[in-house]
């Protein structure tokens, strides 16, 4: 009988970010990605969320290392919080590494892992995992599916992926290797990119932008060129790059990441740029506006982000004149669409042109459509299969279309975070839940909770009142007050009648309170909450946070 294996799903399912799940065998562990996902509109102050770490810190000596799968935000974010919990060496291509490493460098955790630097098709001992590297395509170079060669079988993890035959830099996903396993080994599991699950056929090849870039260009002589997209899309940059230079322009770099990004790909010899081609974002006003052409940071309309600082008028390196074109060469992550409408709208009032996606051909996925996924499934023929990385409803259309694929019902699990699923040479099935909910970075990890956000959504929906009032210790007498303080909830110079039925009430409350023989602390606050309340409640049907204070003299 074969060793069970074991998967552990810690985020990435249900939700567009925090990718992170474990594969166990033999009392190891090894980490697929670490990654972070953006707040929502429901997390106020919130900067980032991550995976509930406290499976992998309860099994951090039995952790044989993470695995990256490519290098984007949502699968290797997360790293630098991690290594604060655990001591692990990554494993990735070198353009992936080398994107993780300067987040893990700024946090000063370069001690606590090694970067081991893996080749497209190489096979690795990893502890008792034999991982194999299979390279396919996505909008960041150098991304792999992993197969995990276990006594279970084969496991597959697509990683993020598209099928594009005709790449930028002529690397395809090669679904000769994974055809070749299917056929040798047979793919016992595989997990699956969903992200456009629900999209109908095919993604155009990442090319088409390039094409769709120049005659753009071209057609704007004369004015200047500021072009947002994400700082890892090396082969948009490059695109970028060709069809400026093309049109006789020279490109700066704005946005810290995107320097540092071209300079990486630059290094590993996946950016080609003419000589003379670069300038310092400081010499930009040197030249004539149909010279220049800017690629920056900050598509998605992050707040501190290049693009958003030249939206508001506060960048201190560039500034948006009338006539400027801007072109968002993305499409807005799920939850982000009202920050890069924002953003949109502030280049607009300020005389620029904005060229997006919804009118022009300037993006295109990096995640496979339904025609590709099928693809993989007919090549994969695995036997067990579980979507991955979407929301529920890209998960939901995986799954189906896996059944309609040939993958038998039963061999179809649908999964979330916080899921165990464990493979025996009876089958697969669930195997109990794991802890997998939402950890909030403010400032520093571990600094905001649900309570605290809980709190927040109240205060800005509701407002808060704070009543501060002094009592005899000995009596239970009123010394002074009470005050009602206000914010959010009634302006206070035009509610001096509210605000003086409020003083009332609580005066009433306390006495009352003491009248009934209790006056410490602790009973006088919930009494002077309770009076606050009733007033609140009848007067403005409003639920604003009441803060008492009771001081005792």
């Amino acid at each position: 009988m074969a060793d069970a294996v074991r998967v552990v799903f810690l985020g990435g399912l249900g939700e567009i970010g925090r990718n992170c799940a474990v594969v166990e065998h033999s009392g190891r562990c090894l980490v697929v990605d670490c990654g972070v996902m953006f707040p929502d509109p429901e997390m106020p102050g919130v900067d980032l969320v991550l995976p509930d770490f406290s499976y992998l810190r309860e099994r951090a000596d039995s952790i044989e290392g993470i695995v990256l799968t490519h290098g984007h935000e949502d699968h290797t974010g997360g790293l630098a919080y991690l290594l604060r919990e655990i001591s692990a060496p990554l494993f990735g291509s070198a353009l992936s590494l080398g994107l993780a490493r300067s987040r893990i460098e700024e946090a000063g955790l370069l001690g606590r892992t090694e970067m081991v630097v893996l080749a497209d098709g190489e096979r690795r001992r990893i502890g008792p995992f034999d991982v194999e590297t299979i390279p396919v395509t996505h909008s960041v170079p150098h991304g792999f599916a992993v197969a995990f060669h276990t006594p279970q079988g084969v496991i597959l993890h697509t990683g993020d992926f598209k099928l594009d035959l005709t790449p930028v830099d002529n690397r395809r996903t090669d679904l000769a290797r994974i055809g070749a396993v299917a056929s040798e080994e047979g793919i016992r599991l595989l997990l699956s990119d969903s992200t456009n699950a629900e999209e109908p056929g095919y993604t155009r090849s990442e090319r088409s932008v390039g094409e769709s870039l120049r005659p753009i260009f071209a057609e704007r002589a004369g004015r200047r060129l500021i072009v947002a997209c994400f700082a890892s899309h090396i082969h948009r940059v490059q695109q970028l790059i060709d069809a400026a230079v093309a049109c006789g322009r020279r490109v700066a770099l704005l946005g810290r990441s995107m320097q540092r990004n071209a300079a990486l790909a630059r290094e590993l010899g996946l950016l080609s740029v003419p000589p003379d081609a670069l300038i310092e974002i400081e010499r930009v006003d040197e030249l004539a506006p149909g010279q220049v052409c800017v690629i920056s940071t900050g598509s998605q309309g992050e707040p501190m982000s290049a693009l958003a600082l030249l939206a508001a008028g506060e960048n201190r390196r560039l500034e948006v004149r009338e006539g400027d074109v801007v072109v968002l060469s993305s499409h807005a992550i799920p939850g982000n669409e009202w920050a890069v409408a924002k953003v949109m709208d502030g280049l607009a009032r300020r005389g620029a042109e904005v060229v997006h996606s919804g009118i022009a051909h300037v993006h295109e996925t990096g995640h496979a459509k339904r025609g590709e996924l099928a693809t993989l499934l007919a090549i994969a023929r695995p036997r067990s299969f579980i979507p991955v990385h979407g929301e529920y409803r890209h998960l939901l259309a995986h799954a189906r279309l896996a059944i309609e694929m040939g993958v038998a019902d039963s061999e179809v699990l649908l999964c979330e975070d916080g899921d165990t699923v464990l493979l025996t040479d009876e089958g697969i099935d669930f195997d109990g839940e794991v802890p997998a909910g939402y950890l909030f970075v403010d400032g520093v990890v571990g600094d905001v909770g649900t309570g605290v956000l809980r709190d927040r959504r109240v205060l800005a929906e509701e407002g808060v009142v704070v009543v501060v009032v002094a009592v005899d210790a000995r009596s239970g007498d009123v010394l002074t007050g009470p005050e009602i303080i206000s914010r959010g909830w009634v302006h206070a110079p035009q509610s001096e009648e509210l605000i003086e039925q409020a003083r009332s009430a609580v005066v009433k409350g306390i006495a009352e309170a003491v009248g009934a023989g209790a006056w410490d602390a602790d009973t006088l606050r919930r009494a002077a909450r309770r009076a606050v309340g009733r007033i609140v409640n009848e007067r403005t049907k409003r639920r604003p946070m009441i803060v008492p204070v009771v001081m005792e003299a």
